[in-house]
C-alpha cells in the first residue's frame, strides 16, 4: 500500500468550492466557488488559476465536446466561451421557482449534461425541503425532468459498463443507483446502495474510480470515504484537514490523483483558526487506484 498523501495544492478560500474536473487537454482542474459565482480553472504546471465571474450562482461546470465549457448558472443551461468570458443560455428551467438554483451537475457517457436543482439555502445545508428536482441537458438542447421532491441535489456518475446512474440527495443520507439506459437516458429502479453513518456526516460530491468504486465527498465529516456499490461496504475513510469537503474527481497525467473542493462558508472564526486551508483545492495521491476521463458534452 503507498503512503496517502494530502497537500492544499490551490489555496482558493472559495466560500463554496464545488463541481471538480480535470481537462487533459491543458493539464488543468476546472471547478466552481457556487455563491462567489465564478467558475475557476487552475492550472497544474504553471500553478496559474483563471477565473470568470457570471451573473448568478454557479452549480457545477463540465467540459464541451465543441470547445470551451458548460455550465450550470441560477437555473440556466449555459454554454462557457474561456477566451472572451461570454456566456450563451442554452436552456433554462424552473422559472416559476424564483429561490431555486441548479447545484452540482456531470455529463454522462452519451455526452447529456445531468444536473440537478435545490433552493437556496439560508444557512450551509439549510434549505427548504423538496424544492429541486433532476434534469438533464441533451446534446440538441432539449431538457428532461427526471423526477422533483429533491432537497439539495449532488452527486452523480455512472457505473463504468454504463447500467447503474449513481446519484445523491444530500439529505437523506444514501447514495442511490438507478438501472441506467445509455441509448435514452432514461432511469429506473432507484434503490439505496449506502447509508451514511453519523460520523460521516452529509454525502455531498462523488466520482468512480477504474474498479467500478465510488468515492464520496462527505460535507462536514473532513473526509471521503470509498464504497463498494455492490456490497454497500465502506473499504476506505481518506481524512482531509478541513470539515466541509464538497466533491472530488481523479486528474492528473494518468488519473492516478484525486483533487477534492471544499468550503469555509459557516465556518466561525475559532474554526478558521483551525483549518486555515478551509476553501482550498486538495489534492490526494497515493490513493493505488485510478480514476476515468470526465466525459463532455455532446452538444
Amino acid at each position: 500500500m503507498s503512503s496517502i498523501k494530502i497537500e492544499c495544492v490551490l489555496p482558493e478560500n472559495c466560500q463554496c468550492g464545488e463541481s471538480p474536473v480535470w481537462e487533459e487537454a491543458s493539464s488543468s482542474l476546472l471547478f466552481v466557488d457556487i455563491p462567489a459565482k465564478k467558475v475557476c480553472r487552475w492550472d497544474a504546471l504553471s500553478k496559474q488559476v483563471q477565473r470568470m465571474t457570471v451573473d448568478a450562482p454557479v452549480g457545477s461546470v463540465a467540459l464541451r465536446q465543441s470547445g470551451g465549457y458548460v455550465a450550470t448558472i441560477g437555473t440556466k443551461f449555459c454554454a462557457l466561451n474561456w477566451e472572451d468570458q461570454s456566456v450563451v443560455v442554452l436552456a433554462a428551467v424552473e422559472k416559476d421557482k424564483k429561490n431555486n438554483r441548479f447545484n452540482d451537475g456531470k455529463v454522462d457517457p452519451a455526452g447529456r449534461y445531468f444536473a440537478g436543482t435545490m433552493a437556496e439555502e439560508t444557512a450551509p445545508a439549510v434549505t427548504e425541503r423538496h424544492q429541486g428536482s433532476l434534469y438533464a441537458l441533451f446534446p440538441d438542447h432539449h431538457v428532461e425532468k427526471y423526477f422533483d421532491q429533491v432537497d439539495i441535489s449532488n452527486g452523480l456518475d455512472w457505473s463504468l459498463d454504463h447500467k447503474i446512474f449513481y446519484y445523491i440527495d444530500s439529505l437523506s443520507y444514501s447514495v442511490d443507483a438507478f438501472d441506467y439506459d445509455l441509448l435514452t437516458g432514461r432511469i429506473s429502479n432507484r434503490r439505496s446502495v449506502y447509508k451514511l453513518e453519523k460520523e460521516e456526516h452529509i454525502p455531498d460530491g462523488m466520482c468512480i474510480d477504474t474498479e467500478g468504486k465510488l468515492w464520496v465527498a462527505c460535507y462536514n465529516g473532513g473526509r471521503v470515504i470509498r464504497l463498494d456499490p455492490e456490497t454497500g461496504k465502506r473499504l476506505q475513510t481518506v481524512k482531509l484537514p478541513v470539515d466541509k469537503t464538497t466533491s472530488c474527481c481523479f486528474g492528473g497525467k494518468d488519473y492516478s490523483e484525486m483533487y477534492v473542493t471544499c468550503a469555509r462558508a459557516g465556518l466561525d472564526p475559532e474554526a478558521l483558526s483551525r483549518q486555515p486551508e478551509a476553501g482550498g483545492i486538495f489534492k490526494i495521491t497515493g490513493l493505488g487506484v485510478k480514476g476515468i476521463p470526465p466525459y463532455a458534452y455532446a452538444g
